[in-house]
């Protein structure tokens, strides 16, 4: 298991997205739960399922959702902004607009993992992780 949770599940998804995979497997940590949750939300995917495996590690089932008989993918772009060497932080009034609301930001906050038009509206700051549209 890498040290960085929040990027392996964003390439996991960003790689089933690109090879058209019905389901892929993540690593299951109470960051990427929030963040996998915040995308199902959003409807950028369909479902996720958590599960152990016979050595007691928690993973997640994560059912990607695409387009049409092309398999477009609904996450277009998938892109982890804050790092573990560079972190950035937004106050409330710099909070990201992504594509002029087309797109989320999911930022990590004293409220814990929300997004960007949840934070507007509770008007704080944080972390942003990453943005996807």
């Amino acid at each position: 298991m890498t040290n960085d949770a929040i990027s392996t599940t964003l390439t996991a998804i960003r790689n089933g997205n690109t090879r058209k995979k019905a389901i892929i497997i993540i690593p299951a940590t109470k960051m990427t739960e929030r963040i996998v949750e915040i995308l199902v939300e959003e409807g950028f995917i369909k479902n996720a399922v958590k599960h152990k495996d016979n050595n007691g590690k928690e993973f997640m089932d994560v059912s990607l959702r695409y387009l049409g008989k092309k398999k477009d993918p609904y996450i277009a772009v998938i892109k982890r902004i804050s790092k573990p060497g560079l972190r950035v932080y937004s106050d409330r009034r710099q909070i990201p607009k992504i594509l002029g609301g087309m797109g989320i930001a999911i930022s990590s906050t004293s409220h814990g993992l929300i997004t960007d038009r949840e934070a507007r509206q509770k008007e704080i700051g944080g972390e942003i992780l990453c943005h996807v549209w």
